[in-house]
């Protein structure tokens, strides 16, 4: 039996797994893919994530892949740029953000996990929960190498995903939802060369971001109001390369040059929500819990933020600090409150992005 088993071995799972592995627990890391693959991402790592990936022991292993270091952002609006630098440190070190492809960083957090102790399971595709007469989650159910599996623990950890298996089987309370607001393509091309993020907004028309990733390459992305979805799908390339020169002009004459075909990946699902976390022997971190649209790139830096206080409240109730409820309602009041900015924020932008008023904050 484990003491914990997580669900989902990206951005969220493996530094909450590797957190915990390193107090002493024993935990077991399950994961429907293998690694290296790809998944739909917004990719953008903003400095306080940066911060979290130095703590996690990963920054280092990712700027030797060629990691370009973005070292500001460039705001296009209304026909004006606006240039900021992240600057400094007050220790004078480079403050930066990353941008780099999940083919890439997910493995690197993995592996993480494993050196801290973690037992990793690639493949296992969980489809149910393990419940005692109670009700209380006892682990999991399902299926790894062919064969059916189960698996128990004191407590099982959803990081998988929006659409969580997890979420979906405890019914976990969802509040504060917005239904969603934009769709989204985007793509990579290779001869956009650029040391910062840039981005482009149009209120009604749409938002776009080009930022340069692994390989050499640059990701351009594009959201629209979703009313737009259909248009856009008649002719994604197309759409994408357009909006791109229109947003961000000093990209255009890049942008109409013939490419090939872009190979396009696209979300069209992408609600505001946040959904109670925790219960009685199951939590949910990452977009298991929290759930933004991708206008500001939060995802994967809010899913580290995560990791570090959902680790610390789970490490508390195993090791009897306090009650575990106690720790975890301590974990969703400190996740609420700290990201009640960031969840406006980016609401706010995705509004702006429709050609919609802002409205009142989301109230938590």
């Amino acid at each position: 039996m484990y003491d914990v088993i997580v669900v989902g071995a990206r951005c969220a799972g493996a530094p909450t797994a590797m957190l915990l592995a390193q107090q002493g627990h024993r935990v077991l890391m399950v994961d429907r893919d293998t690694f290296p693959s790809d998944v739909i991402s917004t990719h953008f790592i903003h400095p306080f994530g940066v911060n979290q990936l130095a703590r996690f022991g990963a920054l280092d292993r990712l700027l030797a892949t060629g990691m370009p270091r973005l070292s500001g952002t460039r705001f296009h609006m209304g026909g004006e740029v606006e240039e900021n630098a992240f600057g400094e440190t007050p220790d004078g070190d480079p403050i930066f953000a990353l941008a780099p492809r999940r083919t890439v960083i997910d493995p690197i957090l993995a592996d993480a996990a494993v050196e801290a102790g973690v037992e990793f399971r690639q493949g296992f595709s969980v489809q149910d929960l393990l419940c005692d007469e109670s009700g209380v989650v006892t682990g999991v159910r399902g299926r790894h190498d062919g064969a059916d599996a189960t698996e128990e623990a004191t407590i099982v950890i959803g990081a998988d995903g929006m659409h969580s298996r997890v979420a979906r089987v405890v019914e976990a309370e969802e509040y504060a939802k917005v239904p969603t607001l934009l769709c989204g393509y985007y793509a990579y091309m290779g001869n956009l060369p650029s040391d910062v993020a840039t981005f482009g907004i149009e209120p009604g028309f749409g938002a776009s971001l080009v930022f340069p990733t692994h390989d050499q390459q640059s990701c351009v992305a594009v959201a629209w109001p979703i009313e737009r979805l259909a248009e856009v799908r008649s002719d994604v390339e197309g759409h994408l390369r357009s909006a791109i020169s229109r947003l961000i002009p000093e990209f255009a004459e890049a942008m109409t040059t013939p490419e090939g075909g872009l190979k396009t990946l696209g979300m069209a699902d992408m609600p505001h929500f946040i959904r109670k976390p925790y219960g009685p022997g199951w939590a949910l971190l990452g977009d298991a819990g929290y759930h933004l649209d991708p206008v500001n790139g939060l995802g994967m830096s809010n899913a580290f933020d995560q990791a570090v206080w959902l680790a610390e409240a789970v490490g508390d109730g195993l090791s009897g600090a306090q009650q575990m409820e106690q720790a975890l309602a301590a974990f969703q009041q400190h996740r609420d409150e700290a990201m009640q900015e960031r969840y406006d924020g980016n609401l706010a932008q995705s509004r702006m992005v429709v050609g919609a008023a802002a409205g009142a904050p989301a109230s938590h």
